[in-house]
């Protein structure tokens, strides 16, 4: 019994060493944790229960039955995040670089299947040189494994992905189906082709860093959420967010003890918006005073600035947060805002969040860039998914809601159950002087005329009380009461039952 027993802690020591201690060193002199190291900082104290610690890779050739390793260059297993069960696995770069093996990807797949059956999220920490080389079609049949995965657990359990490392080839298809991507500046990086093939094949000379460092995929291509400064800030990071999401499309939201109380006014939002109509405001501050405890984590604050999307909470309870931001393009809607919304109101719809919507927006934004790049379908994205969404939706117009970008923002007419304006919302096709000069084009060269036209265009239309009057606006509230009245009408919105007509599954335009 006493000679298992110590076969048995010389393998878990084993396998606890990882690739070895000059190789964890290596690690560590990259500012890097290992993967060990990573679950200690994420998971609470004690709760991470480890899964197949010893298997080993069955690859026979180039001599790779030389070198086994317990636990195969990955860590799987459970645990709880401040109370909360989550599964994770965590790529170790210190075994054969953290490459995936057929029984590595074994590893990650039978966790992904049991998180799917108990309804928990999946984290994963990844931190791998792609694909093992020498088992080559296995390796490959392993990703796809993977993959699949990705795709069954989509909806059904939150997918959160770690980059933390390397992350190329088609390895980077895994991150890419998952909720959210996290990155870490100056070590991670993800592409599909890496900086010699794209010399070989297109004669650009680029670095790892520029073409698919942190700070490119998270203010650039839009591919990450955020980027953090280092490993441990980016766990306590994803710790905090994880506190926002329920377990599974089966929960509703956590919900989370608060002293704010519901019925707080805040006085300072009666001057929030400029007299000027052409003057910026940050949306943000809106938001801030809105939310718990000002409270907000927001998702991609690098990347198409004019619309800000993150999660809150009200009453204690999480709510996704939509808003248009006038401080860049003037909120304009354009082709990165709508992917960047669109992706984040279906993730709030498939697991039961609220969405509220925060609306100042003059416009889609123009020019041949633009219809170009396809803003007719990228647009309609963001118009599908809040068409799409049943969960409760409550609207605020603070200002600007012209054109199709007013029904797009979660208008009345796409289902929106609360729909509010603030006293200075202007809720028309287009604003003020553009209207004139297209109506009254033959009064072009008589400028008192025009301004004449204008002002009665503006007290006619740019004010929220022609669509109240067509109960598209459900009231026009006081913007110190914004707070109570979202409150408020979430409480009411509680227990909301809708559904869509039963379908395979539906095809938004991509």
């Amino acid at each position: 019994m006493q000679d298992i027993i110590q076969r048995l802690e010389d393998m878990r020591g084993a396998a606890r060493q990882g690739g070895g201690q000059r190789r964890v060193d290596a690690q560590h002199g990259k500012g890097k944790l290992t993967a060990r190291e990573r679950i200690e900082i994420l998971f609470d104290p004690d709760s991470f229960e480890e899964w197949d610690m010893f298997v080993e890779h069955r690859c026979v050739d180039f001599g790779m039955q030389e070198t086994k390793v317990p636990g195969d260059g990955v860590v799987t297993g459970f645990g709880t995040i401040n109370g909360r069960l989550v599964f994770v696995f965590s790529q170790d770069f210190t075994v054969f670089g953290g490459a995936l093996s057929e029984a590595h990807a074994e590893k990650i797949c039978k966790i992904m299947d049991q998180a799917m059956k108990v309804g928990a999220p999946v984290i994963g920490i990844n931190d791998s040189g792609g694909a093992r080389i020498q088992e080559g079609i296995a390796s490959l049949g392993g990703y796809a494994e993977v993959f699949q995965r990705n795709v069954l657990a989509s909806g059904v359990v939150p997918q959160i992905s770690m980059v933390m490392g390397p992350c190329a080839g088609g390895a980077v298809y895994s991150p890419a189906m998952t909720d959210f991507i996290f990155m870490v500046k100056d070590s991670s990086y993800m592409f599909v082709t890496g900086p010699d093939v794209v010399k070989t094949v297109t004669h650009e000379t680029v670095t790892q860093e520029e073409l698919g460092g942190a700070v490119t995929h998270s203010s650039r291509s839009g591919v990450a959420d955020n980027a953090f400064e280092n490993d441990v800030e980016a766990l306590l990071q994803l710790r905090r967010m994880m506190d926002f999401l329920p377990a599974s499309n089966r929960e509703k939201p956590p919900v989370r003890p608060t002293a704010d109380p519901a019925d707080r006014p805040e006085p300072s939002l009666d001057t929030l918006i400029p007299d000027n109509p052409n003057k910026p405001y940050d949306m943000k501050e809106l938001i801030h005073k809105v939310v718990d405890e000002e409270d907000f984590f927001e998702i991609q604050p690098d990347f198409a600035g004019n619309i800000v999307i993150g999660f809150g909470r009200v009453q204690g309870a999480t709510v996704g947060i939509v808003a248009n931001q006038p401080m860049v393009l003037a909120g304009c809607l354009d082709i990165d805002t709508s992917r960047k919304a669109a992706r984040f109101v279906r993730f709030c719809d498939c697991f039961n969040i609220p969405i509220v919507t925060f609306v100042d927006v003059p416009g889609f934004l123009p020019g041949t860039s633009q219809e170009y790049g396809g803003i007719i379908k990228h647009g309609a994205k963001l118009l599908y998914a809040y068409a799409e969404a049943t969960v409760p939706k409550v609207t605020v117009i603070t200002r600007k809601a012209y054109g199709g970008a007013y029904d797009v923002m979660s208008s009345k007419h796409l289902r929106g159950d609360v729909n509010f304006a603030w006293p200075t919302a202007e809720i028309a096709v287009m604003g003020p002087k553009g209207a004139v000069e297209i109506i009254f084009r033959g009064d072009l060269g008589d400028e008192e005329k025009i301004a004449q036209r204008t002002e009665e265009y503006r007290e006619k239309f740019a004010n929220p009380f022609v669509a109240g009057a067509r109960g598209y606006i459900d009231d026009v509230i006081m913007p110190r009461n914004t707070r109570r009245r979202i409150a408020r009408a979430l409480v009411m919105l509680r227990n909301k039952q809708l559904e869509n007509p039963w379908k395979k599954h539906d095809n938004i335009p991509l």
